[in-house]
């Protein structure tokens, strides 16, 4: 990723969890309906010569989506900042407007003043109190107000639904007595719970990292020209969108491919990382598949267009990702299951109030101000800053080891989880080559063979020269100096070194000129899914070196850890049976799925799903979004790609698996301080509804309004201490 990670993830672009507008997610995918999910996109990867290893991951990990489908049932329609940055600073201007127009309600509203036991009455001050709270409800409530309309659209009420009905209730009453209705008026009640939710709204933005538009970057992903061949063999720009099945295309090297097609002639090692997480580039020869938004390395090559527009691969991709997010259900997170039930709590017991107080004979007046009371107190000014405060504690707990969190709702349900599917390459394999055994030819040491080929292939570029180089480096090998050196394409390289010649070449070379080897061993290393190259002095084979992408040690950590909490770790990957058993025994997993086509990644994670479990994916490549999408929790490796984080709930920075362990601990105990502080917040109105209904009133008993003010404010504090106390 040429980005850094930081600048990724708070590139700002981004839809905060509660609001998510629904315009445009329409426009965003319009352009991709109805495309067949396509089995079997890329086989025949695998075999170029040197890169038996990677079967490919079939290169669509099916990604999570962007879940901006889930947020917390807050579908936001109608609200215009789509940009996570323009939202955050929306909601904080609003706060502080809103509250510095509090100020002068305060002062002005009779109920604060008989509480501090002064009189500022002066004739009209009511009028100018109304303004004044007409404004701040107006500018400070509308997002909620909105919010909430949207909610109840979707059925689905929720804390936007219920601060909308107490800020209603409270304008919509104090209004009438300033304009002739027996009672008193809730302008300052209304005023500071329009602040305190603001307020909280604001925290909580600001710590949740909101989701960029990763599948428009998707699309970027194309170059916008080719180099289009007519039939006189001369070479044109022309828009890719131009392009039609069967043109033919030149690229050359160090450019981006315009289209999925396949090589008629040249050869170059394809970097195809950004779509498959895959990080060793894939030698591709005549007659190889190549996806469009790869880049090529170092050969130029002339291609037949195969798919275009909806059809390519990356298109297949975005659909498969809009698809697992849309069903993905709205879960609601923690705060708004609560907030719903409040809703029906002060819907119901505000007219169960009013209809008691007139049965018992009160005067419509009074029955109407007992009702208004209880549906205010209902909605708790703790509750506002119940999560946003464990939130942005647990957020920044979270940033320090290296998660990001993207969707509260499934970071919440990471608690539940039964089983954690690990994608192989890159995730639990370092994604990069090392030495794994030397074997010499009799009269030959180890550190020999490695010498040599170190010498030779110092100067390459190429993945397995790295991982010998690499090796010969680790063991504080002196390399010598290189005289001559050429590259045998397809075949290896060879060159003069204290005027010898020596090879590093692959199993084919050695095949074609009929050298001898041990091919028993041979075949055994190949069969645990190594890549196997002879090194020659002077034309004989003096020992093999085999490779193979590196297990990570923490993932063998993670792994262990995991079956010790009855967590399930399975492994599912495009390579092949052989590479995938090796893998796996070494990290002691006993469910693998090999050989899995991109697409199937998703169903695979469907299936294990079925089974009545909660399932997390891990992945990293554009080909793992669709299955980040539908696991119940989606977590991408931060050295992935930029898609695979969109479709991902969490982020782990480190690409560390360990971090998986920390995640799922820190999700029980940000969930267990959520739930004591919805009963902090909620206490004092199981304690408040009853008193405000009157439930004393025969023994004299009322809960004045002064007195409430009094118990939210302590609940308010007491639920902000609570939150700081949250450890990781």
């Amino acid at each position: 990723m040429a980005k850094s990670k930081e600048e990724n993830h708070n590139a700002g672009k981004s839809n905060h969890q509660h609001y998510h507008t629904t315009e445009e997610q329409h426009k965003q995918h319009a352009q991709h309906d109805g495309h067949s999910h396509h089995a079997g996109h890329h086989e025949g990867h695998d075999d170029h010569g040197e890169h038996q290893h990677h079967n490919h991951e079939g290169h669509h990990h099916d990604h999570g989506g962007h879940n901006h489908h889930n947020h917390g049932g807050h579908d936001h329609s109608g609200h215009g900042h789509h940009d996570h940055g323009d939202m955050v600073s929306d909601f904080k201007k609003r706060f502080y407007i809103s509250l510095i127009v509090t100020v002068p309600i305060l002062i002005l509203s009779p109920m604060i003043q008989d509480f501090i036991g002064v009189d500022w009455g002066f004739p009209f001050d009511q009028y100018i109190l109304f303004a004044l709270a007409t404004f701040v409800f107006f500018y400070g409530g509308w997002p909620f107000i909105t919010g909430g309309v949207s909610e109840l659209k979707d059925k689905n009420p929720g804390m936007m639904t219920l601060i909308g009905l107490a800020i209603l209730v409270a304008y919509g009453y104090s209004s009438m007595t300033v304009f002739g209705w027996e009672g008193q008026d809730f302008f300052w009640e209304l005023a500071t719970l329009i602040d305190i939710m603001l307020l909280g709204h604001w925290i909580e933005m600001r710590s949740v990292m909101g989701a960029s538009n990763a599948l428009e970057e998707l699309v970027k992903l194309m170059p916008s020209e080719a180099h289009k061949i007519d039939d006189t063999d001369d070479v044109t720009d022309v828009p890719t969108s131009e392009l039609k099945h069967g043109d033919n295309v030149l690229v050359k090297p160090g450019e981006k491919i315009p289209v999925d097609g396949t090589i008629y002639e040249g050869n170059s090692a394809i970097d195809e990382s950004m779509l498959t997480g895959e990080s060793v580039p894939v030698e591709k020869d005549k007659g190889d598949e190549v996806i469009g938004g790869s880049v090529n390395k170092e050969g130029s090559i002339k291609l037949h267009v195969e798919k275009t527009g909806e059809d390519s691969y990356l298109s297949q991709v975005i659909t498969l990702v809009r698809e697992a997010q849309e069903s993905k259900s709205k879960t609601q997170d923690v705060t708004n299951r609560a907030a719903k039930w409040l809703f029906y709590i002060a819907l119901a017991s505000g007219f169960i109030t009013f209809f008691v107080w007139l049965m018992l004979g009160f005067s419509f007046d009074v029955a109407v101000e007992r009702m208004v009371t209880v549906m205010i107190i209902t909605c708790p000014h703790a509750l506002g800053l119940a999560a946003p405060l464990v939130i942005a504690v647990s957020t920044s707990i979270s940033a320090k080891k290296g998660l990001l969190i993207r969707n509260r709702a499934n970071f919440e349900g990471a608690r539940h989880l039964n089983a954690v599917v690990f994608d192989k390459t890159g995730t639990l394999t370092k994604g990069e080559f090392g030495v794994t055994n030397i074997v010499p030819q009799e009269g030959y040491q180890e550190n020999d063979i490695l010498t040599w080929a170190a010498s030779l292939e110092q100067n390459s570029e190429h993945p397995i020269a790295t991982g010998i180089v690499r090796s010969a480096k680790e063991k504080g090998l002196d390399l010598k100096k290189i005289e001559a050196f050429e590259s045998i394409t397809g075949k290896g390289i060879e060159g003069k070194i204290e005027s010898k010649k020596v090879n590093v070449v692959s199993p084919g070379y050695v095949d074609n000129h009929n050298m001898d080897y041990d091919r028993d061993q041979f075949e055994t290393l190949s069969e645990e899914g190594k890549t196997v190259v002879f090194v020659l002095l002077d034309d004989e084979p003096i020992g093999m070196i085999a490779l193979a992408d590196m297990v990570r040690e923490t993932a063998k950590e993670a792994v262990s850890t995991l079956k010790e909490q009855g967590i399930e770790s399975i492994m599912l990957t495009g390579d092949n049976r052989k590479v995938t058993d090796w893998v796996a025994g070494q990290l002691g997993i006993d469910e693998v799925y090999a050989e899995v086509l991109p697409d199937d990644k998703a169903n695979q994670v469907k299936t294990i799903k079925q089974k009545g479990w909660k399932v997390a994916m891990t992945g990293d490549g554009v080909n793992d979004a669709p299955a980040l999408a539908t696991a119940d929790l989606g977590i991408a490796i931060g050295a992935g790609t930029d898609v695979a984080m969109e479709s991902a709930d969490v982020v782990l920075v480190k690409s560390n698996p360990k971090d998986v362990v920390s995640l799922i601990e820190l999700s029980g105990k940000t969930y267990r301080k959520m739930v004591q502080n919805l009963w902090w917040a909620a206490g004092y109105n199981i304690f408040a509804i009853p008193l405000a209904a009157g439930v004393l009133a025969p023994i004299g008993i009322v809960l004045s309004p002064a007195v409430g003010a009094v118990l939210m404010s302590l609940s308010t504090i007491i639920v902000a201490i609570n939150a700081k106390l949250l450890k990781a």
